[in-house]
């Protein structure tokens, strides 16, 4: 008999979330590493190439890379959504990508009190960075 989220106790719903590391699927294995090494400045953490599976990190944050899991079906590599880094020093990491990266939108300040751009990596994933206007106006 399958449980239903409805029948399992409160107690037993609650967790603890220690991290949240996205894993990017990509058929430029090697490609992939070199972007997030070259153009955004993470460092190789681990990598392994008979896995086709490597981590990246910048500061207090981890990214994977892999080739396509084999427990999925085959299908186009795809993501839905962006993922989104809350930065500092946004208009200096502005000017050293705005040249080199392929844009989606520039920097503009929104409404909901943010400053950003996105670009997109070289799998076609959308990245966004941000910082929030309060921040930028304590560091002038």
């Amino acid at each position: 008999m399958k449980l239903k989220l409805q029948d399992l106790p409160i107690n037993e719903l609650r967790m603890k979330v220690n991290s949240l590391t996205p894993v990017l699927w990509t058929e430029k294995f090697e490609e992939t590493i070199q972007f997030y090494t070259h153009v955004l400045k993470f460092s190789l953490k681990n990598q392994n190439s008979d896995w086709n599976w490597a981590v990246l990190e910048k500061d207090e944050i981890q990214i994977m890379i892999s080739l396509p899991n084999s427990h999925e079906k085959k299908r186009e590599i795809c993501f839905s959504g962006s993922f989104y880094f809350n930065i500092e020093n946004i208009q200096s990491f502005w000017d050293s990508l705005k040249f080199t990266a392929k844009i989606c939108y520039e920097l503009e300040v929104f409404d909901w009190g943010m400053r950003e751009f996105a670009i997109y990596d070289n799998n076609g994933y959308i990245l966004q960075f941000g910082e929030s206007v309060q921040e930028i106006s304590r560091e002038e």
